[in-house]
């Protein structure tokens, strides 16, 4: 009985604390969204949608890459989303990066090759801040792992800016963003409806932009979550079958005690 009480004691002292973590004091929780990486039971079954990966890809490289680097991302890595060897190749050869040195010691530009890493829009974080009043875009290779309830968060993020309520203090260059802790976010919003040309069809929305992206960032934190989640799978009857012939050969071995 005095377990049982302290138990429920230590629950009802951290609940409270609990929920406003989860909720971040006047920070609404991101809503749940419904990703096709997370289906199924515990997400068993998820896989990436690799038409939504390169619609992702898209607005990545028109919009975000302006700001936002990915330094854990090569242009090789694109095979996963469905890029040939020659896609990727003419990709790369858009950018251009600094290598070297060379034979006299100097550093020289080349056109980017499928080993390189994606290229980063300022030279340092010190050029980054000061082209963003002050502010360091984050890094987007990890960002859905990075923040918590990570896809879902970058979702309501994107989509979360509205209108300042009446008396909230707003420093030239803030912007209202009601899933932003603080809600006052350095970073005006980057999506709009019709923003970025989709060939394939699909609606040209901030909501589609928004889930699309976030897939893509999705995938470039976690790329072998499919490879992952097939192995576990496996493992997992392995497991079973392995359960069910030892308590066979349990029942053989000892049935003659019954």
């Amino acid at each position: 009985m005095l377990v049982r009480n302290i138990f429920f004691a230590v629950v009802l002292a951290v609940a409270p604390v609990s929920s406003a973590f989860a909720s971040g004091g006047d920070t609404p929780t991101p809503p749940s969204q419904s990703w096709q990486f997370e289906e199924g039971l515990f997400g068993m079954y998820g896989t990436y949608d690799k038409a939504a990966l390169q619609r992702g890809y898209k607005i990545y490289r028109e919009v975000c890459s302006s700001c936002h680097s990915m330094k854990r991302i090569y242009f090789r890595n694109l095979e996963a989303l469905g890029y040939n060897e020659n896609q990727i190749k003419a990709i790369a050869a858009e950018y251009t990066v600094e290598d070297g040195p060379n034979e006299e010691g100097d550093m020289f530009d080349r056109t980017a090759i499928p080993s390189d890493a994606f290229i980063s829009p300022f030279a340092n974080d010190n050029a980054a801040k000061f082209a963003n009043g002050g502010a360091l875009p984050p890094d987007l290779s990890l960002i859905t792992k990075a923040r918590a309830n990570g896809s879902n968060y970058v979702y309501a993020l994107l989509t979360g800016y509205e209108e300042a309520p009446h008396g909230a203090d707003l420093a030239q260059g803030q912007h209202w963003n009601k899933y932003f802790a603080g809600h006052k976010l350095s970073m005006a919003p980057p999506l709009m409806d019709g923003q970025v040309t989709y060939e394939d069809g699909t609606p040209e929305t901030l909501e589609q932009y928004s889930r699309d992206i976030v897939q893509f960032l999705t995938w470039a934190a976690d790329p072998h979550m499919e490879a992952r989640k097939k192995a576990g799978f496996r493992v997992l009857v392995f497991l079973i079958l392995f359960a069910g012939i030892m308590y066979a050969v349990k029942k053989r071995t000892w049935a003659d005690l019954h």
